[in-house]
């Protein structure tokens, strides 16, 4: 089912804010809500090198407005509207990130809410969403478990260690170019154990995977699945890479993500 098609469409309103983190951070936002007033809101996380921007954020949140639903999308410390910090980003900073994302959306009355993330911002949801209990639905998109190693993989020895004398990276998503990050931000992926916090999510979860996924190694996708102690349901979106760069895959993974949230947000 098409979740765009079963309401008629409403126009949204797009309001930008600036939220704290509970270190003082300020985070650049966008909170689109429906026209009529609503208790429901999804957060978007953005992938690594992207942005709240992404294709992917504007399409679920042309897809949930329509039903009821507001979206809050952001950018992560370094990336986005502040991306000069990037040579120092941390996940420290984006955990503290997503936690005042929560908080500013409860503080305007909203308490039924969904998170979805995106590669990068999987890894961050996974990580928050065992701290929210009250969180409604949560949909992952090519999600990175094990990020230390999915770096590994991706840069091969060779890089990593180029990474470590020069705290450069090359740009995965773009034209492979040198981008400046401090191999400290390797060191501290090594420090997180998403698996651990994998049994601890309650709300019911979406994993939407491509079967040509070259960036995010399958095992972590299995282990993902299993670990997980709660409604839980695995989507492959066959032949697709990790940008879900063809329409068609585009908009079955859009719309899976869309109406998980449309399902467990608007239900009693």
């Amino acid at each position: 089912m098409d979740p765009a098609t079963t309401q008629e469409e409403r126009p949204g309103i797009e309001t930008p804010l600036n939220f704290s983190s509970s270190s003082g951070l300020s985070t650049p936002a966008i909170l689109a809500e429906p026209s009529i007033p609503t208790h429901r809101c999804v957060i978007l996380c953005h992938g690594f090198l992207s942005d709240k921007q992404s294709r992917t954020n504007r399409r679920l949140t042309e897809l949930l407005v329509p039903h009821g639903i507001a979206t809050l999308r952001f950018d992560w410390y370094g990336m986005g509207e502040s991306s000069q910090h990037f040579p120092n980003m941390s996940i420290k900073q984006c955990e503290e990130q997503l936690d005042g994302a929560f908080q500013v959306l409860q503080s305007r009355g909203m308490d039924r809410l969904g998170l979805v993330g995106s590669s990068f911002g999987g890894l961050l949801s996974i990580l928050s969403a065992s701290q929210h209990p009250a969180l409604k639905a949560l949909g992952l998109k090519c999600p990175v478990v094990d990020f230390a190693e999915s770096l590994r993989l991706e840069f091969g020895p060779e890089t990593m260690e180029r990474w470590k004398s020069t705290n450069h990276i090359p740009n995965i998503i773009g034209d492979g170019s040198p981008v400046p990050l401090q191999y400290a931000f390797y060191e501290e992926c090594l420090t997180y154990d998403a698996y651990a916090a994998i049994p601890g999510i309650q709300a019911p979860t979406l994993i939407v995977h491509g079967t040509q996924d070259e960036i995010i190694p399958r095992p972590q996708i299995d282990r993902l699945l299993a670990t997980l102690n709660t409604t839980k349901k695995l989507k492959f979106i066959e032949g697709a890479d990790h940008q879900f760069g063809r329409p068609e895959e585009f908009r079955l993974m859009t719309n899976q993500l869309a109406q998980w949230m449309v399902n467990y947000l608007t239900s009693p």
